[in-house]
């Protein structure tokens, strides 16, 4: 059997918002340390059966960027959905919800 290991290192400020967010993963192409603005994990909790999330990001993650990183995480959890369940339906309704909220933005956006 074969390991895997992923790893996240958060620097927080006095705050304990965090000020930085790096990863590495043993199977990431490129072995090296990568900064990223923001980071959503979802874990499913057997012995509870719910969900156990963490959403993190850092102060230099623009308002903008982030709520694309949402519509992001929410169009691969359309994705996970068609292949792990075969729920055509639903897949192509968060789909439908995603491609609303690219609207959403837009208009947001012309109105500046």
């Amino acid at each position: 059997m074969r390991q895997s290991d992923i790893n996240l290192k958060v620097l927080l400020d006095s705050n304990n918002i965090p000020d930085t967010i790096t990863w590495e993963a043993t199977d990431k192409p490129v072995d090296t340390t990568s900064d990223c603005k923001a980071v959503s994990l979802n874990i499913w909790d057997t012995t509870g059966k719910g969900t156990m999330r963490m959403d993190l990001w850092t102060k230099e993650m623009p308002v903008n960027e982030m709520k694309r990183f949402c519509i992001e995480v929410i169009a691969g959890l359309g994705d996970t959905v068609a292949n792990a369940t075969n729920d055509q339906y639903m897949s192509s309704e968060i789909g439908d919800l995603c491609t609303r909220l690219i609207k959403h933005i837009r208009e947001e956006e012309n109105k500046k």
